[in-house]
This record gives structure tokens, sequence and C-alpha cells, in this order.
């Protein structure tokens, strides 16, 4: 996958995330992570260095966890990323 498709993926997820309207504290804590690292690496500078992939790999895989069940239509997106990353060796 090229970086411009997973860029566009990446938009996409942004905006699912900023559709989410029931917030818990524990929501509210995934979702600042997830666009953090969304916008870390929409800038351009990659996913960092080997130490900082691994940690990005499992916050998506959390956030996994957390949204599907109430969001499945979010926690899919959020798997199609993590899977892109995967195949782009990163």
């Amino acid at each position: 996958m090229e970086k411009q498709q997973l860029n566009e993926m990446l938009r996409k997820l942004h905006e699912e995330l900023e559709q989410v309207e029931s917030v818990d504290d524990a929501t509210v804590s995934v979702l600042s992570t997830l666009r953090e690292d969304i916008q870390h690496l929409l800038s351009g500078k990659g996913t960092g260095t080997p130490e900082e992939q691994e940690p990005i790999s499992e916050r998506l895989g959390e956030a996994i966890d957390h949204f599907e069940a109430d969001h499945p239509k979010l926690g899919m997106a959020i798997q199609h990323v993590l899977d892109s990353l995967a195949k782009m060796g990163l």
C-alpha cells in the first residue's frame, strides 16, 4: 500500500473518530491518543523509531478492543489501518 493510500485511510479514520458522541473517561483517553498517533503519521514523520512503532501498534490494538462493541464501524476502520501498517512493515 502506498503512503498516499495510508494517508487517505488515516484521514477517514480521523473523520470517524470525530463522529464518536458517547464518551466516558476511558473513551476520551483512547480518542486523544489515537488522534495524536494519526497526526504524527499524517505529518509525514512516519511511525518513528522501532521503539515507537510497537506502542503505536499496541495502542491501535487496544483502541480496536475498546470500540469493537459500541462502535463496530470505528473498530473496523482502526483494524484496516493496523493491517495496512503491518503490510507496509511499519
